[in-house]
């Protein structure tokens, strides 16, 4: 009997997809989703569209959120993203809506944006530079005003892009952080080229997280559905894993092809999945979405089967 209680109160691990706004045919993409696999979506990604601290909306999410809800799962809606660390106004506009005098009512703008679009929360996505001394305060008050209202508060972190500057105060305010462990290679430094996304850079940031104080149940592994190419292969961004697929039948066995991308493959995914459950994590986050493809050679399925075994 005992045994059966314990059961039935475990907690399945979360599976967060980052989905971007600017997919064509959305309509379409929506149906097409395999949500019982998916507790969560995060809609990439809308910013402030003035000084005011209005935010942008795509009205063809309309559809998704409401397709997402009738199937039980959250949608959040994520702010800033690597781009706009790089984009001098929008890095210029954060500073001055996270500054004392604009933070209160920034967020009173976020408050109200999220009952009107009918998000269950969002996903801070504030990346490298972006993330000055202002950062942390802006996280506390925002979570003090998102609570009472039953909205979700989460953030996109990475150990070496500008995780150094968020605060450790900050892990009591987040629901559950997505672990950016990708990205340790690509197209920024050509002459060294390699795995982005490996076990060992996997366990490496989730062990900093860690230690650092963020709480398993709030340790949420990010995992990618893309790969990086470097040599003959270079060129562009990244190359998702439906592109390499296309390009390179079989692709899906191995974590690195051509000349020469790399990027993870089935079974590599499979075990990062296996690593959240066998590490106690509260779940896996994916970047993103519709990079991936249906069938037997899905990565989504793959990460699923390695988190229920």
């Amino acid at each position: 009997m005992l045994s059966l209680v314990l059961a039935t109160t475990l907690v399945q691990p979360m599976m967060v997809a980052y989905v971007p706004n600017w997919i064509e045919n959305m309509p379409a993409y929506a149906a097409s989703i395999d949500y019982a696999k998916i507790t969560h979506i995060n809609i990439a990604f809308e910013n402030p569209s003035d000084d005011d601290g209005n935010l942008s909306y795509n009205s063809d999410d309309d559809i998704l959120i409401k397709t997402a809800h009738e199937r039980g799962v959250k949608v959040l809606v994520s702010i800033g993203g690597g781009d706009a660390s790089g984009n001098k106004e929008l890095l210029k506009r954060y500073f001055y809506l996270l500054s004392p005098s604009k933070r209160a009512g920034f967020i009173s703008k976020i408050a109200d944006y999220l009952d009107k679009r009918n998000f269950d929360g969002i996903d801070v996505d504030i990346e490298g530079p972006s993330i000055n001394g202002d950062y942390g305060l802006f996280i506390r008050q925002l979570g003090r005003a998102l609570k009472p209202k039953g909205k979700l508060l989460t953030a996109a972190l990475s150990k070496g892009y500008g995780g150094e500057n968020v605060p450790d105060y900050c892990f009591e305010s987040f629901d559950f952080v997505n672990i950016m462990a990708y990205d340790g290679a690509g197209p920024w430094a050509p002459n060294q080229p390699g795995q982005h996304s490996s076990m060992e850079y996997t366990k490496d940031n989730v062990d900093y997280w860690l230690k650092r104080g963020l709480p398993k149940t709030k340790a949420v592994l990010g995992v990618p559905f893309y790969g990086y190419g470097f040599g003959k292969d270079a060129g562009g961004d990244e190359w998702s894993y439906a592109k390499i697929l296309a390009k390179y039948p079989g692709a899906e066995k191995v974590d690195q092809i051509g000349e020469t991308i790399w990027y993870n493959g089935i079974s590599t995914i499979k075990a990062k999945g296996k690593y959240v459950v066998d590490q106690g994590l509260a779940g896996a986050m994916i970047w993103s979405l519709n990079s991936d493809v249906a069938g037997d050679k899905s990565l989504l399925t793959a990460l699923y089967n390695g988190m229920h075994p």
